[in-house]
Parts: structure tokens; sequence; C-alpha cells
């Protein structure tokens, strides 16, 4: 990150930043690229202000720019998620990211870069973000802490480059002034004191062991009907099944079986969706995953595994 203080507008979460960006660079019929698959409340937010997403696919390397120049040229902006790519959980390459940051400087766009659990990265040092890496003023930056703390805390920020300030300024008063003031210096203390730093090493530590844990006994008792994909960061992984089997079937039979996982074909828009279950492994202790995920592999699925 490169930024001043002055530059971080703060808000109650990322949808909420999301939305200024919106407000702020995009008129009604303006086309935008999003991922496919893709965040649905993005694209629900995109399609309430009048806008024209053009999902743009998505493969090992991250969004493919390419595809987007060939699909909307003319796009406005360009909504990510490069860190931890949802739902997949690929980041975005570095060739990626600087095609990106050349495509918004030569066609006069911008980025808006939402650094999706970024913060729990558990193997090797994190790729530089997006606004790190541009000179140009193009990358509007947006995060929260809702996810890294508490959902019930709201306070998330958009870091805005300078000349884009004041509208996003002048927007986000006319929101609703500011999150509350008191809500903002416990956190700004709780960052300044260092117990922030000191949180998300702990966590890092307990994801991970609870990460290999949920891709241990999945890949111990289920690698015949599934591919398990351990991520280097974030909070969830994606298992994949053959092309015969439905995904949305399966996350009904996991539900009636009491286990809660997301079916990864509704995040696609355009392209042809693959067949996979989003797990989250963060929300929950080791001593739960092992047995849930124990009933997963041992699911009867019937004929569509």
């Amino acid at each position: 990150m490169r930024c001043e203080p002055r530059q971080v507008v703060i808000t109650v979460g990322t949808q909420q930043a999301i939305e200024l960006a919106v407000r702020v660079l995009l008129t009604t019929g303006d086309e935008v690229w999003v991922e496919d698959p893709g965040y649905p409340l993005t694209h629900a937010q995109l399609m309430l202000a009048g806008v024209r997403p053009r999902p743009v696919p998505v493969d090992e390397h991250g969004l493919d720019v390419d595809a987007g120049l060939q699909a909307a040229p003319r796009a406005r902006a360009a909504f990510l998620t490069p860190s931890h790519q949802f739902p997949t959980g690929v980041p975005l390459s570095l060739a990626r990211r600087l095609a990106l940051l050349a495509w918004a400087r030569e066609h006069d766009a911008f980025v808006v870069e939402d650094d999706y659990t970024s913060e729990f990265c558990y193997s090797g040092p994190p790729l530089a973000s997006l606004q790190g890496l541009d000179q140009d003023g193009r990358v509007i930056y947006v995060g929260t802490l809702n996810k890294a703390l508490f959902p019930g805390l709201r306070l998330g920020y958009a870091v805005v480059p300078e000349p884009l300030l004041p509208a996003f300024a002048n927007a986000r008063y006319l929101m609703d002034r500011q999150p509350p003031t008191l809500y903002q210096t416990v956190a700004g203390e709780f960052l300044r004191q260092g117990h922030f730093v000191a949180h998300i090493r702990r966590m890092r530590q307990l994801y991970r062991e609870q990460r290999d844990a949920l891709v241990e006994i999945l890949t111990n008792r289920a690698s015949e009907r599934l591919t398990v994909v351990a991520p280097d960061q974030g909070m969830h992984l994606v298992t994949y099944f053959g092309d015969a089997v439905s995904d949305v079937e399966v996350e009904s039979v996991a539900l009636r079986a009491g286990i809660v996982v997301q079916a990864i074909s509704r995040f696609y828009r355009g392209a042809a969706p693959r067949s996979g279950l989003m797990l989250g492994f963060s929300g929950f202790p080791r001593q739960r995953i092992i047995p849930a995920a124990a009933r997963l592999a041992a699911l009867d699925l019937g004929d569509g595994c």
C-alpha cells in the first residue's frame, strides 16, 4: 500500500465502499468488468445502479484481462478480488496485475480492488496490491475489519486516489456521515497498540490448522469423488466434482445432513460453470471441522456422484 492517512475513507464495510465507488465513478449504462465466477452482491449492486456488468472469465491466473478487452473494450471500471478470488481462491498473477493497470491507464478506466481476506496468507509473502503497484491513481482499494475481527464491528475503508477524494468524501457524508466514532477510536487504539498484528498472527496459525484438517479428511476419504484445492490464503477452500455431478444437489443433500456448503456453480454468469463446493474453515474449531468433514465425505450422493 502507498497512501497518506487522508486518503482513507471510513465505511461500514466493503459493500459500502463499493457503493461509494459506483456512485463516484459510474453513470447509468456504463459497462464494467466483473469476475466470472464472482461475488454475487457486487453484481447485484451494479445492476441496482443501472450499470452493465460484463462477466470476464477467471482461470488459474485470475481475471483474464485479454478476455475483458474482447468482451467490453469500453468498460469504465473493473471490480475484482485479486488477493483471494471469490469463490475460486486463486490470486491474480503479477503479469495480470500489470496488464490490468496498463488497461486502466490506457482506457481512462478505474480498478476497484476488493482485497478479500488478504490478511490471512499461509505461505510465502503476499503479492503486491494493485494499489501499491498503481502509478497513475487508477485503483480504489477497499477492505474491512469485519472479517478479521468480528462482523458486528461494521468498520471498513476505501483508499482513494487524491483527485477522487473530494467526491468520495462528499458522497460518504451524504450517506450516513460516518460509522460510530466510539468504534473507530477503539479500533484505532487496537491497531496502534499492536494488538491487531498479534491477533492476525494467531488467527493465521489457527486457520492454517483448520484448513489442513479439512483438506486431510476430504483427501483421505473422498479423493475418488472430489478434488480439494488448498488455498495459500483466505478463509475458505473449494472442492471440485466431475462434470456429471450437480453441486446444487450436493449442497441440498449436505444441508439435510446438517452441513452448510455453497455450490460454486451459482456464482457463474457467462462462463461454463464448474461443479464444486465452497467450504469455510475459519468459523469452526478443529474438533468440529473433523467430524463434519467426515460426514460430508461419507454422504450418499446418489446417481449424481
